[in-house]
């Protein structure tokens, strides 16, 4: 008997559909039959507000997996969990590092979680539960842990730093994807892809036996990219053989531009409220 897997976009820098509203930032809503699930937060409550239009019941969330310690990935949690308490919550211990990003000018910002987010998953009853490898959360959904930098053309996609005076560049170890099984093929959910997304295809691709990435969606991180990095990325995507691609967030508009000229008849919008629908075998 089949499964439906439905993915709605809870937070994202556009809107998709009137009544909603959007911030620089992602989360996705993951239902897979009568369970579901979160990837990353957004930056506010905003996650919660959209849901609460959607009618999407956050109280039947079992899960709150991040893909990085960045502000605009995690700044929901709080509000999240005072909708569902008790979900668990993945995430690599590094997510909890002092983050940095250098402008132009020179000058660096904080870019990580605040500390009243570290708190809230900190100080909780039921603690959070670490991802440095493949993780199982929920029957055929699994976080990727690290992901291997094997690429000599991808980076971080930007100045990261873990310190406020720029000089210990941030790997970003703590960066991860959610894969979802569909049984012949795989769903890749991206919070920034700060690995690179041909890193992160490759890594999928053994994790899981070298089963076919059916669709992309999420942020690829290309918004600084040189152009040899985007047509490798776009040369890997179309070696996949996909069957929809959703550049959102921080992909960049040039790059997003791209992507859609290479894939016109796989690409979708992913804008707040798209809803992506599969079938699991």
């Amino acid at each position: 008997m089949s499964e439906t897997i439905r993915i709605t976009v809870l937070v994202e820098n556009s809107v998709h559909r009137q009544g909603l509203v959007a911030e620089h930032g992602l989360s996705f809503h993951v239902q897979c039959g009568e369970r579901s699930l979160l990837f990353d937060t957004g930056q506010t409550d905003l996650a919660v507000i959209n849901a609460e239009t959607l009618r999407l019941p956050l109280d039947r969330v079992e899960a709150i997996v991040l893909s990085h310690g960045h502000y605009d990935h995690t700044g929901g949690v709080p509000a999240m969990l005072d909708v569902v308490p008790t979900a668990r919550i993945y995430l690599h211990p590094a997510a909890f590092e002092n983050k940095f990003s250098r402008n132009h000018a020179g000058s660096a910002r904080q870019i990580g979680m605040s500390d009243c987010v570290a708190q809230a998953i900190r100080h909780r009853a039921c603690g959070f539960i670490e991802t440095k490898g493949r993780t199982e959360i929920m029957d055929g959904v699994f976080a990727t842990g690290e992901i291997p930098r094997a690429t000599a053309y991808e980076d971080t996609g930007g100045a990261f730093f873990l310190d406020a005076a720029g000089t210990c560049p941030d790997p970003l170890v703590d960066d991860q994807a959610l894969v979802i099984d569909l049984g012949r093929s795989v769903v890749l959910l991206l919070g920034c892809a700060h690995s690179g997304v041909v890193n992160t295809l490759d890594h999928v691709q053994r994790l899981t036996n070298g089963k076919p990435v059916s669709a992309v969606i999420g942020g690829l991180h290309l918004g600084s990219a040189s152009e040899e990095r985007i047509q490798q990325t776009i040369a890997r995507l179309r070696d996949a053989q996909l069957e929809m691609l959703a550049p959102a967030h921080c992909t960049g508009w040039p790059a997003t531009a791209q992507l859609w000229q290479a894939f016109p008849d796989l690409c979708r919008p992913a804008g707040v409220g798209a809803v992506f629908e599969f079938k699991r075998d």
